[in-house]
């Protein structure tokens, strides 16, 4: 069905260019712009007549070589930055048990701005009785770790 079909390294060169832009476009952070980069320099390569093992070499070494030298820098340019969202406010306030917390009974809860959360102890051996006031330490999943 593809017999005597054939593309000159060139057109394959621009077609990688292409699809890794396309990858490029599809994706969040930077993925495939130093293989956009090394394709295009392959497609020079091809262009000027060089041997198609010449341009691998060249594909390879354009996208390791501007990967090694602008990842550095792109990756301080372009931060992406972790919004605390209102999960982080709990942390370091002093709230009330609701229900007595005893890890042993995997039991416990405290109330914070009207919403209820599951409690555990930051030490395994001690518990909070109901009323008791306790610092948030610290979420892990869905639960609070108080002391």
């Amino acid at each position: 069905m593809l017999e005597g079909f054939a593309i000159s390294m060139s057109t394959f060169w621009i077609l990688l260019f292409i699809i890794f832009l396309i990858a490029e476009a599809a994706t969040a952070g930077l993925v495939s712009i130093w293989f956009c980069a090394g394709a295009l320099c392959s497609f020079v390569a091809a262009k000027v007549g060089a041997a198609v093992y010449v341009q691998i070499i060249i594909f390879i070494v354009a996208s390791v070589a501007l990967f090694v030298l602008t990842r550095p820098f792109v990756k301080n340019v372009i931060k992406l930055k972790s919004e605390p969202t209102n999960l982080d406010r709990i942390i370091g306030q002093s709230v009330a048990v609701t229900e007595k917390i005893d890890n042993k009974a995997d039991t416990g809860a405290i109330k914070y701005d009207g919403k209820v959360w599951t409690a555990r102890s930051n030490d395994f051996d001690v518990t909070f009785e109901k009323g008791d006031f306790v610092t948030v330490d610290r979420i892990e999943g869905v639960k609070v770790i108080v002391k």
